[in-house]
């Protein structure tokens, strides 16, 4: 079977991340583990659960009772948790397991959030600390920094504190675009599958993350190391010679013209 179709994702990636579906692209990044996932069932559990969080609000124009309810709802009532004992297992960033196993790690519970709070016409917004993600409630009249850790309220100095910051920094708080979010999910699942040395899926997050960003040319030489190790000699050639054609003066130039040599000898054997 080839490679699911993930053209919600591609559309944040080769965009501004302004437009696009956050939920739609987050299954897409689950359908990578996941390759035959009906997305229509997911997004009819994220329906009902807002559907359910909406009929337990009195006033929609209270942000404060939104906070709360969300709280005592997802996080109280369903058990929605962070995944601490298995940070880096694969599903914590699929938001179908997330809703299924109500764990997960901060950026996929704050989507889970996102998407919810969406749903209910509410002003949630993601914020990508350092080291963890957390959501803002905004309305104009009342703000809230929200920890996807228990849902509960945060100052701050808190935000400042998860992100390991030494200094209060209000850069740090600077709110994130749907594109970021996928990229940074990205991110994570190609440390996970690197680690694993699951290969292929290590190579599909890189090449979505270079879709992404293809800026990062550092990230072309990274990726030929990894398709080199999956024996993908023609890839493994061609992502060097970018590289160094991108980088002429770069400090690893000898490194990469050392492991072009060994791809055109593993190269010639084949022929």
């Amino acid at each position: 079977m080839g490679e699911p179709v993930l053209n919600h994702l591609l559309e944040l990636l080769e965009g501004e991340g302004m437009r696009g579906r956050l939920d739609r692209a987050a299954l897409d990044i689950a359908s990578i583990q996941f390759p035959d996932l009906d997305p229509a069932p997911v997004l009819d559990q994220l329906n009902e659960l807002a559907s359910r969080l909406g009929d337990r609000l009195r006033n929609f124009n209270d942000g404060r009772e939104f906070v709360e309810k969300a709280q005592s709802y997802l996080f109280e009532e369903l058990g929605f948790h962070g995944n601490v004992e298995d940070f880096h297992d694969p599903l914590n960033s699929c938001l179908n397991q997330v809703l299924e196993r109500r764990t997960g790690i901060p950026i996929s519970l704050s989507v889970l959030y996102l998407e919810i709070s969406r749903r209910l016409q509410m002003p949630v917004f993601g914020i990508g600390l350092p080291r963890h993600f957390i959501v803002q409630f905004d309305d104009g009249n009342y703000s809230a920094y929200i920890n996807p850790y228990g849902g509960k309220v945060v100052s701050p100095q808190d935000c400042f504190t998860l992100a390991g910051a030494q200094f209060s920094d209000p850069s740090l708080l600077r709110r994130v675009t749907k594109k970021q979010i996928a990229m940074r999910m990205l991110h994570n699942l190609h440390l996970v599958y690197t680690t694993r040395r699951d290969l292929p899926r290590a190579i599909r997050t890189l090449d979505l993350m270079l879709t992404g960003a293809p800026e990062q040319t550092g990230w072309l030489k990274h990726r030929g190391l990894l398709v080199l190790e999956d024996h993908r000699y023609t890839e493994a050639r061609r992502d060097f010679e970018r590289y160094l054609a991108l980088n002429p003066s770069a400090e690893d130039r000898p490194e990469v013209e050392q492991h072009l040599v060994k791809v055109q000898r593993l190269l010639a054997r084949m022929n």
